[in-house]
């Protein structure tokens, strides 16, 4: 199932939209997984945010290198995502 990565400067209203989990993972960082189009995940995120708000998402089709995440990011990203080799 597709992952979206988005970051936003402020914090949502809510984290109900068109997906099956949503995980914040640092500050005004969140993974999202969900069957709906990236267009589909982004209009979601940004109507729950002020007029203002910073936002950018992304498509995860691969597990990222990271560190300083929320426990269990890491084993998240690889259930879901193909790992690089």
């Amino acid at each position: 199932m597709p992952v979206f990565l988005a970051w936003t400067a402020a914090a949502p209203d809510t984290l109900e939209g068109p997906w099956i989990e949503a995980r914040q993972i640092a500050p005004g960082l969140l993974l999202l997984e969900s069957t709906e189009s990236l267009s589909a995940v982004y209009h979601a995120i940004k109507w729950s945010l002020p007029d203002d708000a910073a936002l950018i998402v992304t498509p995860v089709p691969r597990t990222p290198k990271s560190r300083g995440m929320a426990p269990g990011t890491t084993t998240w990203l690889r259930d879901r995502t193909d790992r690089v080799s």
